[in-house]
């Protein structure tokens, strides 16, 4: 079955705005889609959700690649790590919600992207071509909040290296297929449920093509079963 990975980096649930968008633009795709397809959704700031990947993880990653054995401890870490990126690789398509913190991403998102951005996992590398994204093939929404920041501001009301960072992170990767969603600025904002209906409006305007590469997945898996 087709899978969407759908991933949350606000820890606000019911209060976070970027993950009320995220829940409108799937429930949309589903109500478009020919066929179901399975939603797989990793909060990243649930406890235990991810791996530390700290000295031992570092470790096991430079023996694999320098061809050394791997102590026990190193083995356990590297094969945490690896279940992560493996319900990453295992998705078809991919939903971010992305609130912005200090005009970065969440830092649970930036551990989530380092545990899983591995060479020979996600990406590929060629002394003479340089790097190459593994994950072709994929496609990507990601929908990007900030309180204050917007498009066109002063330099005094912030700066966004959150979403350019997480735009050059999909296509490092591979993820070229990807369509950006801004709803901005949450808090100093004179008409907040105008900016928050454009932004809904821009995610149904998506939610044809994205629910009609869901399908043509779909049938190429049956075709091919």
């Amino acid at each position: 079955m087709t899978t969407l990975l759908h991933i949350n980096a606000s820890p606000r649930y019911v209060h976070s705005d970027s993950l009320a968008l995220a829940r409108y633009f799937i429930d949309s795709v589903q109500d478009s889609t020919q066929d179901s397809f399975e939603v797989d959704t990793l909060n990243l700031f649930d406890d235990g959700v991810l791996p530390v990947f700290g000295r031992t993880a570092a470790a096991a990653k430079m023996a694999v690649f320098s061809g050394q054995e791997q102590t026990t401890e190193q083995i356990v870490a590297w094969q945490s790590a690896r279940a992560v990126f493996d319900q990453f690789a295992a998705a078809d398509a991919y939903v971010f919600n992305i609130p912005m913190w200090n005009s970065g991403v969440p830092y649970a998102l930036k551990q989530w992207i380092d545990i899983i951005t591995q060479p020979g996992w996600s990406f590929g590398f060629d002394p003479e071509k340089g790097y190459r994204g593994l994950m072709e093939g994929k496609h990507a929404l990601a929908i990007h909040t900030s309180g204050v920041y917007a498009p066109g501001v002063p330099a005094a009301f912030g700066s966004d290296f959150s979403s350019t960072f997480f735009a050059d992170w999909l296509n490092f990767v591979g993820i070229h297929d990807a369509t950006h969603v801004r709803f901005a600025p949450t808090v100093v904002n004179g008409d907040v449920d105008g900016t928050r209906k454009a932004a809904e409006s821009e995610l149904s305007e998506a939610v044809t093509a994205f629910a009609s590469k869901l399908d043509a997945i779909g049938n190429l898996q049956l075709a091919n079963s």
